[in-house]
């Protein structure tokens, strides 16, 4: 029996968020939902601003189906996850869409296609292993929940991290040389270790996510990205925001995508992160601004805690020019 599940099994359908014999894939959006007042105590949004939508989901080693809904941020929706499956919030590491498989190019974002199914992945097996940084780079890229918790979404292949074994995709980072970094940002988490002296031993604490039976497999070092393998493929997205209410989006334009896109494999070449809702949100401050200049002193403005190299801000504002254009932009 799934984790959570034997206490819910004497309640009423109707005080029950589960869905007994559901299969994933059905249809996920487009649900009235009842209003209710938000986690802080205050009224909820004006009715235009609150998505009425239900989405499915599932623990990704195997559960019944779920329903949730009325959430604004990832925050609150770990939150319902938790409840409907009778699950502690900080027992998640991260959430997938349509797919249960630790697949860190479908990560659930900022964004949600209200067709899409969301699966939960929960912490399983703690570790500690001891790294020797033999070069500068590491050779990981961290992504982060947008819950507190930082993890690795890709392992380059034949890097320091590559050899050791026992360290694999979609570990969550929990402490590096005994300090504990949970609640951490993945840039912030990228830093730390970009810092760490060279020629010398460092030890991490990692947790893996559960897996299921079927899903025991060969180390993975992270999905291949491909231009067919979106998310978001409803008729809108819903968008969450770390401050003020989720809102219903349109599917993002093509610009959009191919600027988030390029903008992104800057942000991994740079920072050693991923982040697409980050990407996002600097094609945002870029799109009307006239000069790099004027881009730079946005994005100080917007996102002034990522200290952002300045080579860094100019080839952005180059990428989102060239994605404004069309052009097919490569990187290193």
């Amino acid at each position: 029996m799934p984790l959570g599940l034997r206490r819910k099994k004497n309640k009423s359908r109707e005080s029950s968020n589960l869905v007994e014999n559901e299969e994933p894939g059905g249809h996920t959006g487009g649900r009235s939902v009842k209003s209710t007042v938000n986690g802080a105590g205050l009224p909820p949004p004006p009715a235009n601003l609150r998505p009425k939508l239900v989405f499915h989901t599932q623990l990704a080693h195997g559960s019944p189906t779920g329903r949730i809904e009325g959430f604004n941020n990832v925050k609150e929706l770990y939150g319902k996850i938790a409840e409907t499956f009778n699950l502690s919030q900080p027992e998640i590491l991260f959430c997938t869409l349509n797919t249960h498989k630790i697949d860190m190019e479908k990560l659930l974002g900022g964004q949600i296609g209200l067709e899409d199914f969301i699966f939960a992945h929960i912490k399983a097996i703690k570790k500690e292993v001891e790294v020797f940084k033999s070069e500068d780079a590491l050779g990981l890229t961290i992504t982060d929940n947008g819950a507190g918790y930082a993890f690795i979404k890709r392992i380059k292949e034949g890097s320091v991290v590559d050899k050791v074994k026992v360290i694999s995709v979609g570990d969550h980072i929990e402490c590096i040389n005994g300090k504990n970094i949970v609640g951490s940002r993945h840039y912030e988490v990228a830093r730390m270790l970009k810092e760490l002296p060279k020629d010398q031993q460092f030890t991490l604490k990692l947790v893996e996510p559960m897996k299921a039976f079927e899903m025991l497999e060969p180390r993975s070092k992270g999905a291949k990205e491909a231009s067919d393998n979106k998310m978001g493929t409803g008729r809108g997205t819903l968008r969450l925001r770390s401050r003020g209410p989720a809102t219903v989006e349109e599917v993002p334009t093509e610009f959009e995508e191919r600027a988030v896109k390029k903008v992104d494999d800057l942000l991994e070449t740079y920072m050693g992160i991923r982040d697409t809702e980050l990407a996002a949100t600097m094609v945002e401050v870029g799109r009307d601004k006239k000069n790099p200049d004027e881009f730079a002193m946005a994005l100080d403005e917007a996102l002034g805690d990522f200290a952002f190299p300045d080579e860094f801000v100019f080839d952005v504002w180059g990428a989102i020019g060239d994605a404004k254009q069309g052009h097919v932009l490569t990187f290193p």
